[in-house]
């Protein structure tokens, strides 16, 4: 039913997406160059590694050690804005329509953490990770770990179809409250 759900809402959402995937791709090379794109691995379900796809929001700096710079030098004003608007994460509905992703779940991390987790945390990975998830609607970046970590698990054992569509249903209102 949940797969159901993103491809339907993919096919809705499709050409907008496309529209503001084609105007960010173009505002992005114009601005900061090549690659438009960043791809990475994470871990989805049961730890089955695949490829986000995002915009790119930092530059490929580095430094005289021949090193990347840190994140914070190499953001861009570009990238702060998709980043804080969120619209880096776009391109990644292609995972979601590979069914690497679903819309809603605990966001992807890096296989580099995984060896942090505890047992409890390391249950995020029953299900898909998503574009978005509880953590994100419940203080994004402003909780903790520890916090993002059992808001993932809550939402692993209380998912639910129509807790997905309130869920979808609060993250528009949401936005489009901010707008106005």
């Amino acid at each position: 039913m949940k797969r159901i759900f993103d491809l339907t809402l993919l096919l809705i959402s499709f050409p907008l997406v496309l529209l503001i995937v084609t105007i960010f791709s173009f505002i992005i090379f114009i601005f900061q160059g090549r690659p438009v794109f960043f791809k990475q691995d994470r871990l989805g379900k049961n730890h089955l590694r695949f490829k986000i796809i995002k915009f790119s929001s930092m530059t490929r700096d580095r430094g005289m050690d021949g090193e990347l710079l840190p994140d914070k030098d190499r953001i861009t004003k570009l990238g702060d804005f998709i980043r804080k608007t969120s619209v880096d994460e776009l391109p990644s509905l292609w995972n979601v329509l590979l069914g690497q992703m679903s819309f809603v779940g605990p966001r992807p991390l890096r296989e580099r953490y995984l060896k942090r987790y505890s047992a409890e945390q390391d249950r995020r990975h029953e299900v898909k990770p998503g574009v978005t998830g509880w953590a994100q609607i419940n203080g994004r970046n402003a909780v903790t770990w520890d916090k993002r970590f059992e808001l993932d698990v809550w939402y692993v054992d209380n998912q639910s179809f129509f807790w997905i569509l309130k869920f979808c249903s609060q993250q528009f209102l949401l936005f489009y409250y901010e707008k106005i």
